[in-house]
């Protein structure tokens, strides 16, 4: 292990505290170059960047909120460096399919859960989920949207007990029968709760997410090397190992 240089300030989007945490460990032990974490909803740390917190790296869970920094001349590119999808986290029990999905979504009886848009950008894209069911089903959208629960991703959201993924742990407590999130975040809720369901959106509904990554205009000078590290086969090679898709993916 390489002597210990100056730590790194990492601010990043909630579904990568898993992954950029491994990451992190890894570059560490490398270098000495300690990073330090802080994990919440990427619009919501874009906004605390903006207001005037300081961090060294940032890396959010898409493109616009890095590069909003970057309009504002407070960070450097903002390069594209994972990729994530949509999908569907159900409840034990609940009959749905991937062809069925949108009419459940629809029923009136069944619980609807997403994150919190603009705070989120998860909230964010199953937003952009809704409003492709338009061309499947005239007038669905303003339906989903209305009976859409944004249960986490906002300052208010409910927090779980530590060591719960916070969508299984919504889902468990019948907050939600479906949740919209990340497929990422649905395989970690699937180790809490095996029966919890993954159900794939259909290809008319199918939502990716690009993932931004940028360092800041007054970040120290170690902050390079760990986006680049980020980037790198190694750092890529453990991004997909917690289910993220590379950047390099189509």
């Amino acid at each position: 292990m390489a002597a210990p240089t100056e730590s790194i300030s990492l601010y990043a989007a909630g579904s990568l505290k898993a992954a950029l945490t491994e990451v992190a460990k890894a570059y560490e032990a490398q270098t000495g170059s300690e990073v330090v974490g802080k994990f919440s909803p990427s619009g919501l740390l874009k906004d605390a960047l903006l207001a005037g917190a300081e961090a060294d790296v940032f890396a959010s869970a898409n493109m616009a909120h890095p590069q909003a920094l970057a309009d504002a001349g407070m960070c450097g590119p903002v390069k594209l460096f994972a990729r994530n999808r949509l999908c569907a986290l159900v409840r034990p029990g609940l009959a749905v399919t991937s062809a069925t999905l949108l009419d459940r979504m629809l029923d009136p009886q069944v619980k609807l859960g997403t994150s919190t848009p603009k705070a989120d950008p998860s909230g964010d894209y199953a937003f952009a989920v809704f409003h492709l069911a338009e061309a499947v089903k005239p007038g669905a959208p303003a339906t989903l949207e209305r009976k859409a629960l944004r249960l986490t991703g906002g300052d208010q959201s409910a927090v779980p007990p530590e060591g719960r993924n916070v969508y299984g742990w919504h889902v468990a407590e019948g907050r939600a029968d479906i949740f919209l999130t990340y497929s990422t975040n649905a395989i970690a809720a699937r180790r809490d709760d095996p029966r919890q369901q993954i159900i794939d959106l259909p290809a008319t509904l199918a939502v990716g997410a690009d993932y931004g990554l940028t360092v800041m205009t007054r970040a120290r000078p170690a902050a390079p090397a760990f986006a680049d590290y980020v980037l790198s086969a190694a750092g890529q090679a453990l991004l997909m190992s917690h289910g993220f898709a590379s950047k390099d993916a189509t």
